[in-house]
């Protein structure tokens, strides 16, 4: 009969694993009541990007990378492409905690916010790229708002690109003109 008493130990012992009864985390590391980790992904720095977001460094061996690409479409907006390596967006709604290789990347045209995102792709409006060169950033960060960072400075790649939009007055919307559907207006702007 010890024989059938070693095997309901036995089973015991593999439910409790298999349901994490024991208290394992998913990380491998028992968490906090606070819901903190003993031991954070990375290092807070003192550093902060323009918004005041600590950087969190993290060896360059374990870094996520983040590629730019910036496509021109025929309503003048632009196609935004993110490339990443070592790296997955995190879907809207994830709890904010900082997991090794994950969360999403803000979009700067020329140094401003425009957009953050939590997919390989954006679609960057027209009224936004005013005529001329500029700078469209994607920086990653993770997703308790810290920057991720590789020897002090941010994780981010930069495209540049060149609008040759229609001179201001000439664009449609811009003259003033309507013609509510009916034809097109003469010189004086009446609908013919």
């Amino acid at each position: 009969m010890s024989w059938t008493r070693a095997l309901l130990a036995a089973l015991a012992v593999c439910v409790l694993l298999l349901t994490g009864s024991v208290g394992c985390g998913s990380s491998g590391t028992q968490e906090q009541k606070n819901g903190e980790s003993p031991s954070p992904v990375g290092e807070l720095l003192d550093d902060a990007d323009e918004e005041g977001r600590l950087y969190r460094e993290v060896d360059g061996d374990q870094a996520p990378e983040v590629g730019v690409e910036v496509q021109p479409n025929a309503d003048e907006s632009w196609d935004v492409r993110l490339t990443v390596r070592d790296f997955r967006f995190s879907p809207a709604g994830t709890k904010e905690v900082p997991v090794a290789g994950q969360g999403l990347a803000h979009l700067y045209l020329d140094g401003r916010l425009i957009a953050k995102v939590r997919t390989p792709e954006y679609r960057l409006p027209a009224h936004l790229v005013p005529r001329g060169t500029h700078h469209v950033t994607a920086r990653l960060y993770a997703d308790d708002g810290t920057v991720w960072a590789v020897d002090g400075e941010p994780i981010e790649s930069t495209a540049d690109i060149t609008a040759s939009g229609a001179e201001p007055g000439l664009s449609a919307g811009a003259t003033g003109v309507r013609t509510g559907g009916q034809g097109s207006p003469d010189r004086a702007g009446k609908a013919s």
